[in-house]
């Protein structure tokens, strides 16, 4: 199915659900779907939550051990830095 296709069939399923909520709102003949909804928003919406936090606790985990990981490898290949050692003066002429 191509892009287009599924953007038109995301479409219809927005507008056909927008539609059946209002309707229900102002028809008798149809159950109020508009409290379902919330009932079911209300079921849904604190599971969801546990789970976003549940993935940021699971990356940050993983990032700080990839970053143990890094400082682990980095120290085997650190390479003591020379020291500075003081400039001599030039043979020819005399410090004061």
């Amino acid at each position: 199915m191509g892009a287009v296709a599924k953007i038109l069939l995301g479409v219809i399923l927005m507008a056909g659900s927008a539609y059946g909520v209002y309707y229900s709102t102002y028809s008798t003949m149809l159950p109020n779907l508009w409290n379902a909804f919330l009932v079911v928003v209300e079921g849904v919406l604190p599971p969801l939550v546990f789970l976003i936090g549940l993935f940021v606790v699971w990356l940050e985990l993983d990032e700080l051990k990839i970053e143990k990981e890094m400082n682990k490898e980095t120290s085997k290949f650190k390479v003591a830095e020379p020291v500075a050692r003081p400039r001599k003066a030039p043979a020819g002429k005399k410090k004061r």
